[in-house]
């Protein structure tokens, strides 16, 4: 469920979007986004919103991010054309790499890029939270980087699902704090690492890992991840010969997918279309299909979809995969839904384990749980639209979830049936 908007509404604000015009000087998307915090944290958004646009965008600091990016970072990361698996599905998949960036995943185009930023604001130390355990790693490295103190919070749940990336983060040199309050994963990781940064906000800076929160968080994570969607549009032409006919990222809080989309937004033939967790059912709790079965509400400082019940009591999610089990969504992504121009689906926790044994088996890729989500919903895709040609974010490699799959004896082999 999304917000009404007429046609002509839609039509307007997503050619504001193309021309980044978004969002608005009230960091709203539309009818989205805004900032709803305590008092005592607005003088920290306003330093943060004043510095993004006193640095962000100048020569010396995209020197240095760029700098950051390619020789600690690895970027550009590869894109790979996936052969055993077009030949599979009957289209042309290619992958966009981001579990070939250093530290497995995309988090870090982000964890660098605020990282720089912190340092120019003159923060003593950060603080960050995690859920699959990705960002907090990403953070982690990024403050041993630029040489700032580290604190990630994670959920309980997550630090036992999750324990290979706690270990690294720990070895990075961070400090990891158990949350053992509200649903114990991503969601109450974040409502932890507000509380602390309440209690000093002139010398925390709070690095968080998705598009999600008050103004100005989903712009400034967007711009850093933008790179993501950029590479692929040059790659894709010199490589595939052309821009894909579709486009498909994991959506949880959504970064990697708006990192993904947003550079192809004004390439209105190429179809976009974010994944979400299905877990085991549609009933609240069992899943985390935000876009698909939430209502819009306020949800740690900004108005988005939301899964709630009808007294706006913000329910607990499932997912198999750490990273998507959250109860809210970035407000870009529900305003893209809105305009009409992303689509979200979402794929279950079995299509997301049998799309990660199928990519295993026919490419010799471990991707992350979250990535397999999209690999599910393509597979879909493609038996509908046969020849078609397929770009597939791949946000982090698998490594991370070996606790979780362990759990899940292998079922097909793909190989044997090739």
């Amino acid at each position: 469920m999304t917000a009404v908007l007429d046609a002509d509404e839609a039509s307007a604000l997503l050619d504001a979007s193309i021309a980044g015009t978004l969002p608005d000087k009230r960091g709203r998307f539309g009818p989205f986004g805004g900032r709803y915090v305590p008092e005592t944290l607005v003088p920290a958004f306003e330093r943060l919103e004043q510095g993004i646009a006193r640095y962000l965008h100048t020569d010396e600091f995209q020197a240095e991010f760029k700098s950051e990016l390619k020789n600690w970072v690895g970027r550009p990361t590869a894109l790979t054309f996936a052969p055993r698996l077009s030949a599979r599905w009957g289209a042309e998949v290619w992958l966009k790499r981001e579990d070939l960036a250093h530290t497995g995943a995309h988090k870090i185009n982000n964890a660098i890029g605020q990282a720089l930023l912190a340092k120019r604001l003159g923060a003593k130390k950060i603080i960050a939270e995690t859920g699959a355990g990705q960002h907090g790693v990403a953070a982690a490295a990024a403050c041993a980087r630029v040489g700032l103190p580290c604190r990630v919070y994670m959920g309980a749940v997550d630090i036992k699902r999750q324990a290979p990336n706690v270990d690294r983060m720990l070895r990075l040199g961070a400090e990891v704090f158990p949350v053992e309050s509200g649903d114990k994963t991503l969601r109450a990781a974040i409502d932890e690492a507000l509380r602390e940064w309440v209690t000093d906000p002139a010398n925390t800076y709070y690095l968080i890992g998705s598009a999600v929160g008050a103004h100005p968080y989903p712009y400034l994570v967007r711009e850093l991840q933008s790179v993501i969607g950029r590479e692929a549009r040059e790659q894709m032409i010199s490589m595939a010969g052309g821009l894909p006919d579709v486009a498909f990222a994991c959506v949880g809080g959504g970064s990697n997918a708006i990192g993904l989309f947003y550079p192809l937004l004004g390439d209105r033939d190429i179809q976009l279309i974010g994944v979400e967790a299905g877990g085991t059912g549609d009933g609240l709790g069992q899943n985390a299909a935000t876009l698909a079965t939430g209502t819009p509400g306020v949800l740690q400082g900004s108005y988005s979809i939301i899964l709630q019940d009808e007294n706006g009591n913000v329910q607990e999610t499932h997912s198999i995969s750490a990273g998507l089990d959250y109860s809210g969504v970035g407000p870009e992504h529900a305003f893209l839904q809105a305009v009409g121009r992303v689509t979200y689906v979402s794929a279950s926790d079995s299509e997301a384990l049998a799309a990660l044994e199928e990519l295993c088996e026919l490419e010799g890729i471990l991707t992350a749980l979250e990535t397999a989500h999209a690999y599910a919903a393509a597979k879909k895709w493609a038996k509908d639209n046969p020849g078609k040609r397929i770009l597939i974010g791949n946000s982090g490699r698998g490594d991370k979830d070996m606790p979780t799959l362990t759990q899940y004896p292998v079922r097909t082999n793909a190989n044997a049936a090739s």
